[in-house]
C-alpha cells in the first residue's frame, strides 16, 4: 500500500517541500506520496486526527497551524517542546509525536552563514511566529549573550520572550517594539540579523530600510529567494544567506523520521533547485500581513515547512 505524508497548511500551493521530499521517495524507491492539504484553522484537528490512520507515515506542518498543532500530539520531542511549535509529526501506532526539525535546519544555516568566523554572541531576530521560536531557540543553544526580537504586534514577541523565560535565563532576550529608529539602533550593535517574517515574499518590499543596514552584518533571510533585504544587505558588504538551506536540511531531518534512513540531500537539492527555476517561491505561500492565526499577526514567520 503506498504511505501517505501530508503537508498541512493553509495556503500552500507555493509549497517547495513536496518537489523536495517526493523526489527523495523516489529516487530510492520509496512507495510514498507526498501531498499538500490546504487546510484552515477550523480543519486543523480534523485533519491531525486523519493523520493516526495507518496509511499516513506522518505529516508537515507550516503556517499558520505550527503552534496550534502542539497541544494535538500525544508527546513531543525535545526541540517541540522547547520551541512551542510543530513542523514534523510521526506515528507510533495511533500515537502522533510532535517535533520542529527547523531547529536542525537552522543550526545547518546558521554554520553556514558565519563560516570559518568566530560564532557571534547578538543578534537581532525579525518575527514572533513558529520560525521565530526555532531561530530563537538556536541562538539560545548556541549561547549567544543578547538577542532582541522585534514584531509588528509587540506582545506577539513578548510572548516568545516569556516562552524562553527559563531556557535563556544566562542571557538578555528581549522584545522591543518594531520602529525603524530602534531598529536600526539595534543593527548597528548586533553581527547577525535573522527575517522571520513574510515580508518580501509577496512583493518588492524590505522589513528594514537599505541605509539603516550596517556592512559587517550577516544576514539570513528565511525566504527561499533573492529578497529585496538581501539584496540591500549584500549592496551594503554584508554576507548573506536565503532560507533554502534551512529548508533543505529541516526536509532532510523530517524524511529520516518518517522513513528511517538518510535523506539524499543532493537529489532533494536537486529538485528545490528546479522548483525553484519553475518559480515556485516558498515552503508557506502566505502573503505578508495576511492575518490567519499563529504566526499571521507578525506578518507570518517564513519558516520552511518541512
Amino acid at each position: 500500500m503506498t504511505k501517505r505524508i501530508v503537508l498541512i497548511g493553509h495556503p500552500v500551493a507555493h509549497s517547495l517541500s513536496g518537489a523536495m521530499q517526493q523526489a527523495a521517495f523516489d529516487a530510492l524507491k520509496i512507495d510514498a506520496r507526498y501531498e499538500l492539504w490546504d487546510r484552515p484553522p477550523i480543519q486543523l484537528a480534523e485533519a491531525i486526527a486523519e493523520v493516526r490512520g495507518s496509511e499516513f507515515l506522518g505529516a508537515n506542518v507550516t503556517i499558520p497551524h505550527k503552534e496550534r498543532t502542539v497541544p494535538m500530539m500525544d508527546r513531543l520531542t525535545e526541540e517541540a517542546q522547547a520551541t512551542g511549535a510543530v513542523n514534523t509529526v510521526t506515528r507510533e501506532g495511533r500515537r502522533l509525536v510532535g517535533h520542529n526539525t527547523d531547529v536542525a535546519g537552522c543550526g545547518v544555516a546558521l554554520d553556514q552563514l558565519v563560516g570559518r568566523q568566530k560564532m557571534p554572541r547578538h543578534a537581532v531576530v525579525l518575527g514572533a511566529g513558529g520560525g521565530a521560536r526555532a531561530v530563537v531557540y538556536g541562538l539560545i543553544r548556541e549561547g549567544f549573550q543578547r538577542v532582541v526580537v522585534f514584531n509588528r504586534h509587540l506582545h506577539r514577541a513578548e510572548g516568545l520572550v516569556r516562552h524562553f523565560a527559563r531556557s535563556a535565563a544566562h542571557m538578555d532576550l528581549r522584545a522591543m517594539p518594531w520602529h525603524e529608529s530602534i531598529i536600526e539602533s539595534e543593527l548597528a550593535k548586533t553581527k547577525i540579523l535573522v527575517n522571520a517574517t513574510s515580508i518580501g515574499l509577496d512583493g518588492d518590499e524590505s522589513p528594514v530600510p537599505a541605509e539603516a543596514i550596517p556592512g559587517d552584518l550577516l544576514v539570513l533571510d528565511l525566504i527561499y529567494n533573492r529578497t529585496k533585504l538581501l539584496r540591500d544587505a549584500e549592496a551594503a558588504g554584508c554576507i548573506i544567506q536565503d532560507g533554502e538551506t534551512m529548508l533543505l536540511h529541516q526536509g532532510a531531518a523530517a524524511f529520516t523520521l518518517w522513513i528511517g534512513q538518510s535523506a539524499p540531500l543532493e537529489i532533494m537539492a536537486e529538485a528545490l533547485a528546479r522548483a525553484r527555476a519553475e518559480g515556485i517561491r516558498s515552503a508557506e505561500g502566505e502573503p505578508a500581513g495576511e492575518a490567519t492565526g499563529d504566526a499571521a499577526a507578525d506578518e507570518t514567520a517564513a519558516a520552511p515547512a518541512g
